[in-house]
């Protein structure tokens, strides 16, 4: 059954590096076809950060309806137009989430990212845009952390990455220590499908629930539409699927429905999309 769409693979060289995929609820299979080692997930850490702030609502922590001023430190909002510090202080975490914020470049510069991003002419009060960059889940990450009281790495620690058996991740962090939020961590092909398994179990991982059921639909449904498609809370989102990406063929492609999961990743910086429609034929047979 799952030998053809290996064959496939090997038959259209596509560099990957492994594979697998889970379905009645267990692994049903695994093939690597590069060593089993942690690899760089790229765009795929944002879904990890969604996470974490699923973690600090249910927590009670933070709301995603807060807004983005209220939740970082003061001495950075010192000096803005007051127009723009206003603009800041209402918008709720949420529009960072959904990436529906217009004007922000692709990365964060600077040797103060935080205070560039308040500065670098986003549209704070721009009616809501999908508009795709790192800077969102950066600025999520940084104020999720100021929420909790601790680096974001060490908040998930305990309450993720132990208790799905994953341990502590390298990752990157800003040049004042911050967690990065959008990129920079590395997991082996396993390690990011478990993720995805804790979403398609709807938040239960082994008979413990460590989030809701209501962040796992929230996060996972399609909250705003740009020209790839739907988009959650750092997840991307389908009619029958939902997924966690990264640029260059990081990929968890979860059918809650089906309860199926593929899980692969791979150097294919030209044909990811390759991959994916491949995956997906092979998924809805």
């Amino acid at each position: 059954m799952y030998q053809d769409l290996i064959e496939e693979i090997v038959r259209r060289g596509l560099k990957v590096y492994g594979i697998e995929i889970f379905e009645g609820g267990k692994v049903a299979f695994k093939r690597q076809f590069a060593p089993d080692v942690r690899y760089p997930i790229y765009s795929a850490v944002k879904s990890f950060t969604s996470t974490a702030a699923g973690l600090a609502v249910q927590e009670g922590k933070l709301s995603i309806e807060d807004g983005l001023g209220t939740l970082l430190p003061g001495k950075y909002l010192e000096g803005l137009p007051e127009e723009v510090k206003t603009a800041v202080d209402r918008l709720p975490l949420r529009r960072l989430l959904t990436m529906s914020v217009p004007g922000f470049p692709f990365r964060p510069e600077g040797e103060d990212w935080l205070w560039w991003a308040l500065r670098c002419g986003a549209g704070y009060d721009s009616p809501e845009v999908f508009s795709y960059s790192n800077v969102p889940a950066y600025l999520v990450g940084v104020a999720g952390a100021e929420a909790v009281g601790e680096h974001l790495i060490d908040y998930l620690t305990p309450r993720l990455f132990e208790p799905l058996g994953i341990d502590k991740p390298e990752f990157s962090n800003d040049p004042q220590g911050r967690f990065y939020g959008a990129t920079g961590m590395k997991l082996t092909v396993h390690e990011l499908s478990l993720l995805g398994q804790l979403y398609l179990q709807d938040g239960v991982f082994n008979g413990h629930r460590l989030l809701t059921e209501e962040w796992v639909r929230m996060a996972t449904s399609c909250q705003i539409t740009g020209k790839d498609g739907g988009y959650g809370y750092f997840f991307w989102v389908d009619a029958d699927s939902f997924s966690i990406s990264g640029k260059w063929g990081q990929k968890c492609l979860v059918y809650p429905d089906k309860g199926r999961m593929v899980t692969w990743m791979g150097d294919l910086p030209e044909r990811s999309g390759e991959m994916l429609r491949l995956v997906r034929e092979w998924m809805e047979r």
